[in-house]
């Protein structure tokens, strides 16, 4: 089965179609963090009304609760969270990076802490795979080993080395668990950090083993913009045409926006959801159906397509203006800027669900506006 077609390619920009076993995905696309098993103040009907095509959950969270022989009992997060559209789980190598209290890095796999309760567990690139096939993921992520953003050389090529081996071996689990007819997406994760040469080592050697789609990861972790657009320009031109590429956690939409215009196809990431906790709401400032996309190649644009709203500010107190005008959202529908304001001076949970309606809108919108761009060919 040809699980990615390729449609329309404008320059490098790409769209077409992704076949899971839970539907079909209309490239590029975004997928909203459901990183416990739910969006963040959202219900999955929400998600089905907001037209999100496919979630993304974190396999370390959902190893550590509900864990793995919960959720085999469960019959997996599909049917946990009444959720029947397509869903991707990262491999839980980031996490264990960042969250835990201690890890320790071998060959065999990662030793860490868990920040809820203090326990020891080991995750191995054959757990990860266990845990993924017990979420029941339609698109599976490859463990691998994830270098802190200001690394030496040397620790990025030691993480890509062995980021490689884990890939054997996740790939080898994978197959010893899946053996239906219509298997899971197994991804590839290119790393080696800013070094172009790591790079296209990395994505050979996983090309090399042979994947469904490949992942670029390690970048949004606080390296120049300027030197993430630059990796991941590469790395796309060295990744086959026939497979879906993904971005790993970027990021703000002038991002996804150029990182499209250079060969990407997914994307994820925490900002629209945080930022609408916090307050601050992404609004157009002209209607995204008219939009000429190709004047936003650049890293940094001298203009934007959006403003940022903060929201919580004084200035909106009698504001009875929709938060943005030109977006249909329910939130913009039906609430002022000056109601959503008060909602979050008092404290009310209602302004994360409003706020986050808005912003998960916005970057499906975003995504539906570049699909479409790309379709009309010049």
């Amino acid at each position: 089965m040809t699980s990615f077609t390729l449609q329309t390619q404008r320059q490098f920009a790409r769209s077409g179609q992704l076949e899971t076993k839970h539907g079909v995905i209309q490239t590029p696309f975004f997928m909203p963090i459901a990183t416990k098993g739910s969006v963040k103040s959202l219900s999955s009907g929400d998600m089905r009304d907001l037209g999100a095509q496919i979630i993304l959950s974190n396999t370390y969270h959902l190893l550590l609760r509900p864990g793995l022989e919960q959720m085999t009992a469960l019959g997996g997060l599909h049917r946990f969270m009444g959720w029947e559209r397509p869903l991707l789980t990262d491999s839980g190598g980031y996490q264990v990076f960042s969250l835990s209290k201690m890890n320790k890095t071998t060959e065999e796999g990662v030793t860490f802490q868990s920040h809820i309760d203090g326990a020891r567990i080991h995750l191995t690139p054959e757990l990860s795979m266990q845990m993924q096939a017990a979420i029941g993921s339609d698109i599976v992520m490859q463990f691998d080993d994830v270098a802190a953003g200001n690394s030496s050389r040397e620790r990025y090529e030691e993480a890509m080395e062995r980021s490689l081996r884990w890939a054997e071996r996740s790939k080898k689990e994978f197959e010893k668990i899946h053996d239906s007819n219509i298997p899971p997406l197994l991804f590839g994760i290119v790393q080696g950090g800013t070094h172009e040469d790591l790079r296209e080592r990395s994505a050979q050697g996983l090309i090399n083993i042979g994947f469904d789609g490949y992942a670029i990861g390690g970048l949004s972790v606080g390296e120049d913009r300027a030197d993430a657009y630059r990796i991941a320009k590469r790395v796309c031109e060295v990744l086959p045409q026939d497979k879906p590429r993904y971005f790993m956690g970027g990021g703000m939409p002038e991002e996804i926006v150029a990182y499209v215009q250079m060969g990407v196809d997914m994307f994820d990431c925490v900002l629209p959801t945080r930022n609408a906790r916090h307050g601050t709401l992404f609004a157009w400032n002209q209607s995204p159906e008219t939009i000429d996309w190709s004047l936003y190649q650049d890293p940094h644009p001298s203009t934007l397509f959006y403003d940022r709203v903060r929201i919580t500010n004084e200035s909106y107190q009698q504001d009875q203006t929709p938060l943005d005008p030109y977006c249909t959202c329910s939130t913009c529908k039906t609430t002022s800027r000056a109601y959503l304001r008060y909602l979050f001076s008092v404290q009310e949970l209602l302004a994360y669900r409003l706020a986050t309606i808005h912003n998960l809108h916005f970057y499906l919108t975003l995504m539906q506006s570049l699909h479409k761009w790309i379709q009309t060919t010049a």
